[in-house]
């Protein structure tokens, strides 16, 4: 009864010992994580970008932190899922759940960017979300504990039904095809080169060679977004020949 008393009256205590934009924050998080705030800086430094003017913390350190910690957890929870699993599988699905396109998804998801403490409007890179989805991870390991965060994880962030729907999700198909390349013990490589459009921008161009024949070439603003696409094309024409997808390792490696 007297811990009943006491409850509300510590509720009223910490929203007047919040300032409202800190309450607001400390509300929102733990709406998604389902856990209590303890150290609302740890968020406010989760949600705060670098700037050039100010000296204090940022969400980077909290990012790394975070990369680690969901790391882990996702690596435990692939080996108990897949025992029968060899290395090579464990590593792809791993990859396929914290690559940067899918941690991009999950912060969008999550709409975190709304929780950013920056006042003064900034360019942001197109890897935000998913880098503060990071630090977020960061924030609650040290709010919390590794088997409380691994919880809500698991629970609420990236359930099981969420990571089993990635199985066959392409991730990277210059991946997917230097896998096959091996395999099949043919040469596979990638020709780029910069190339000015008529309108004057600069993009590269990179063409997909297999063995000494010409199968794909694809342009775009960086090197790396250019030959991803190039390999996609390649992928599309080779699979239609030679169902690359039917030749991937099973889980067990068979």
């Amino acid at each position: 009864m007297e811990l009943k008393k006491y409850f509300p009256k510590f509720l009223v205590n910490r929203k007047k010992n919040l300032s409202e934009k800190d309450y607001y924050l400390s509300n929102e998080i733990s709406k998604i994580t389902g856990c209590s705030v303890q150290n609302i800086s740890l968020y406010r430094e989760a949600f705060s970008l670098k700037t050039s003017s100010s000296k204090k913390n940022n969400y980077e350190r909290l990012e790394f932190l975070g990369d680690s910690v969901l790391g882990a957890i996702i690596s435990c929870h692939l080996f108990s899922t897949y025992p029968n699993a060899n290395e090579g599988y464990l590593t792809q699905m791993k990859s396929k759940i914290v690559n940067r396109k899918n941690l991009n998804k999950l912060g969008d998801e999550l709409s975190l960017k709304k929780f950013l403490q920056n006042d003064s409007p900034s360019t942001l890179s197109e890897n935000i979300s998913g880098n503060l989805f990071e630090a977020l991870i960061g924030a609650l390991y040290l709010d919390v504990d590794y088997e409380t965060c691994k919880k809500v994880v698991l629970e609420r962030l990236l359930t099981p039904s969420e990571i089993n729907k990635l199985e066959n999700k392409i991730v990277s198909y210059k991946g997917l095809l230097l896998e096959w390349s091996q395999k099949k013990k043919v040469s596979i490589r990638y020709e780029t080169c910069e190339e000015l459009q008529p309108n004057k921008n600069l993009v590269f161009r990179t063409y997909v060679w297999l063995e000494e024949e010409k199968i794909a070439n694809a342009t775009d603003t960086s090197k790396k977004k250019a030959e991803e696409k190039a390999a996609q094309r390649a992928f599309y024409i080779l699979n239609k020949k030679q169902s690359i997808l039917e030749n991937s390792k099973d889980p067990a490696g068979y």
